[in-house]
């Protein structure tokens, strides 16, 4: 039997925490494995295919296949399904919902590599782009450091404004809305950029020294939210180098791998150091890895069955 699981399914199962420990355990462990690979198609007009295949992880007796169809002026911009396969015989064990699986594994994993790069005492936090992606790295965050304050700066005003509230209100802190992102970074210790963007939003002379970004939109070609100087005059870890000069955010400001400091596997097991001084601008820049679509949909998967959640099929019936 295959168990599906929804979107209210997985919003009812996942809790940061064990999401967060799923995606440390992986990133020490994991090395996206020599099979893996991540295809991209550019479809008729706005949209893009992309499948993840396979995910692998040690001690996880299972592997996924997602798929996923991105249209940016659609609402939401992600569909699609992840698949999670039982290791040992291919039986299919659940379908989850791919943009839910993306939003958490995508957030969760970059409020690690957030908190892993910011000065220890950064608690100021600019959002630009006030998205899903974007709510599961605050969420994510603040099981991991206290924040102080919260700014957020998006192309829709009242999104941002409902965001800022939101937050604002769940974590105790002063939210406010700013129409510009050069002012959104402004005062800001940690920058959390998660958009569309085909040209690049922040230079080097928009953000403050000692500043962390995350940018997570630069995850296809053709997309870039830091320019070149920026990224140029920073330390910058991704999650996978080749991935990030082919379509990452290297890729986006014409660099090359020497602009890469490590991944965010080699930082979690102490291969390659963080934050070097207090005063640099550190940058942590994902693509996204098969595997963590793994980490969270077993996660899910187990507390579904704990639960008894779920509609439980048969393709062979």
């Amino acid at each position: 039997m295959t168990l599906l699981l929804t979107r209210s399914d997985l919003e009812t199962l996942l809790v940061p925490e064990a999401c967060l420990d799923a995606l440390r355990r992986g990133f020490r462990t994991a090395d996206g494995g020599p099979a893996a690979r991540r295809v991209i198609a550019k479809l008729p007009g706005q949209g893009t295919a992309t499948a993840l295949i396979p995910g692998l992880v040690e001690d996880i007796p299972a592997y996924t296949v997602k798929v996923n169809a991105k249209f940016p002026g659609s609402r939401p911009a992600l569909r699609g399904v992840v698949c999670l396969h039982d290791l040992g015989t291919g039986e299919l064990l659940a379908q989850l919902d791919s943009a839910t699986v993306t939003a958490w594994r995508t957030g969760l994993a970059a409020a690690l590599g957030t908190h892993a790069l910011a000065r220890p005492d950064a608690g100021e936090v600019a959002v630009i782009g006030a998205g899903a992606q974007a709510e599961l790295v605050l969420r994510g965050l603040a099981e991991l450091r206290e924040i102080g304050g919260l700014t957020v700066c998006d192309l829709d005003a009242g999104r941002a404004a409902d965001f800022a509230g939101r937050h604002g209100d769940r974590l105790g802190v002063p939210a406010a809305v700013a129409a510009d992102p050069r002012e959104a970074v402004r005062d800001a210790g940690i920058v959390v950029m998660a958009t569309w963007a085909r040209r690049p939003i922040l230079h080097a002379a928009d953000v403050a020294r000692g500043t962390h970004i995350t940018s997570l939109g630069a995850d296809e070609p053709g997309k870039a939210e830091l320019g070149a100087d920026l990224l140029e005059g920073a330390r910058v870890v991704v999650d996978d180098v080749p991935l990030a000069v082919e379509m990452g955010v290297l890729a986006g400001a014409g660099l090359d791998v020497k602009h890469a400091a490590g991944t965010l596997h080699d930082l979690l097991r102490g291969q390659v150091p963080g934050r070097v001084k207090g005063d640099e601008v550190t940058v942590y820049a994902p693509v996204g890895l098969p595997w963590q679509d793994l980490a969270l949909s077993w996660t899910a998967y187990r507390a579904a069955l704990d639960a008894g959640a779920g509609v439980r099929f048969d393709f062979l019936a």
